[in-house]
């Protein structure tokens, strides 16, 4: 049975859920047929060649993204890139990782890709071990290509908005711009990553919040201990706090993409209806000399 504690209740699952699925057997909130299973992982799949969920494939974070700002690929690739794990529209994915961000950043893309049942793990691989259920290695599935998408590509655009929409956002009354990085980032104690040396903030944004300093892979002020998500209740306190609500557009933004596209997440389970990332985060920002920095 899934935690019915967010209104998207059954788009993060929980390793029990998703063992009854692998085994055949009826769960709640089943998802359709020819659903797709998958660790996401930025290590060419090394990780899970050791030991992954049975019947996972594998998608790479680098299919997603490039460099050097490590923005989403254009959406050509994007799309490719789904049609070649038959991932159509109205195909059912489920995600894992170890780092619970890689998963986030896939899911994000995918639902601005307009792929209507998007889940993920709650807690992760490390939940999936906790749990004592089985892994198993070599190669990672290859689920067969699909042809087409089925629907308009992409079809939520508004999940993902550009530096020209962030430079306007801060001014409007019904906009708000959300940092997810840790208070020493967004104090300007640190950029938060060897290859960032500008430090501080898009003027205007609101701490959203994040994790330990120095770890920007941690997402501590949304997790439980054991990796698990945070009530809704819990995350909307500290968000409310922050001038941070449903009630105005609020586009999320960190370091390069990955935190935000989890909070991003976090905020679709608990339906917020006006949201977005800003896919360029501070190490675009900080890198366009017309900038200005908080």
């Amino acid at each position: 049975m899934l935690p019915r504690r967010v209104p998207r209740w059954q788009q993060l699952v929980t390793p029990e859920w998703l063992a009854a699925l692998l085994a055949g057997e009826a769960v709640d909130a089943a998802p359709s047929i020819d659903w797709r299973l998958f660790e996401v992982s930025s290590d060419f799949g090394q990780q899970a060649a050791q030991g992954h969920i049975p019947g996972a494939g594998y998608l790479d974070t680098h299919q997603l993204e490039s460099g050097p700002l490590w923005n989403k690929v254009p959406d050509a690739a994007l799309l490719r890139v789904l049609l070649e794990h038959g991932i159509r529209f109205d195909t059912p994915v489920l995600l894992y990782s170890r780092n619970p961000l890689c998963a986030a950043r896939a899911a994000h893309l995918m639902l601005y890709a307009g792929v209507q049942d998007v889940r993920l793990l709650d807690g992760g691989f490390a939940a999936w071990l906790r749990s004592g259920r089985q892994v198993t290695t070599g190669a990672p599935r290859r689920y067969p290509a699909a042809e087409s998408f089925g629907s308009r590509f992409p079809a939520r655009p508004d999940y993902l908005v550009g530096m020209d929409q962030v430079r306007g956002l801060v001014h409007r009354d019904d906009g708000v711009l959300v940092s997810i990085r840790s208070w020493g980032e967004f104090t300007g104690q640190t950029s938060g990553y060897s290859y960032i040396c500008a430090r501080g903030e898009i003027p205007g944004a609101r701490w959203g919040r994040a994790g330990h300093d120095g770890d920007v892979q941690s997402m501590s002020d949304f997790h439980h201990p054991d990796g698990t998500m945070k009530s809704a209740a819990e995350i909307q306190a500290f968000w409310k706090a922050a001038g941070i609500h449903p009630a105005k557009h609020a586009t999320f933004y960190c370091g390069t993409g990955w935190r935000a596209s989890l909070a991003f997440f976090y905020a679709w389970v608990m339906n917020w209806e006006r949201i977005s990332v800003y896919d360029g985060g501070w190490l675009e920002w900080s890198s366009h000399p017309g900038n200005a920095a908080a």
